[in-house]
């Protein structure tokens, strides 16, 4: 089995770009602090970095910014490259199958959007139309009394 699940913060913002057969791909890094402190009493971040594709990589581009907490579901995927001297280089990233939004634009508002890459077998629309959002007329932020489920 291999499986990654990670919550952390986007380092930088994503950059779109696309394959020479035109299909989107995104590479970007997640901060991930450690569930340990240092001797400083500090906690330390992994830095993992993250390969998404097609929707999945322009959601992200148009959606996230550097600094952003996302929650991500994945696989381990090793590769390797020969650097402009010859020397073999070997690489381990987190290939996207989910994500989800973990906080909104203000970073305190949470969202419970996910996306994942469609199944062959599933031929249901799963696309997100902002234009669609039932929410769109509240403004950044909807606000429910801690009453509401009395």
């Amino acid at each position: 089995m291999n499986k990654v699940l990670l919550v952390g913060r986007i380092t930088a913002k994503p950059e779109l770009r696309y394959t020479n057969s035109n299909t989107a791909f995104l590479r970007f890094t997640v901060a991930v602090n450690r569930t340990f402190t240092n001797a400083d009493g500090k906690r330390d971040a992994d830095f993992i970095n993250v390969v998404a594709w097609r929707k999945q990589a322009e959601t992200i581009a148009k959606f996230f910014d550097k600094g952003n907490l996302i929650g991500i579901e994945g696989r381990l995927q090793t590769g390797s490259y020969d650097d402009r001297d010859g020397n073999k280089r070997y690489t381990m990233d987190v290939a996207l199958d989910n994500f989800e939004f973990v906080e909104g634009k203000n970073k305190s508002q949470a969202d419970s959007s996910s996306f994942s890459e469609p199944s062959p077998y599933d031929y249901q629309d799963n696309s997100v139309s902002v234009e669609n959002d039932p929410f769109a007329e509240y403004g950044d932020s909807v606000s429910i009394d801690d009453n509401f489920l009395d």
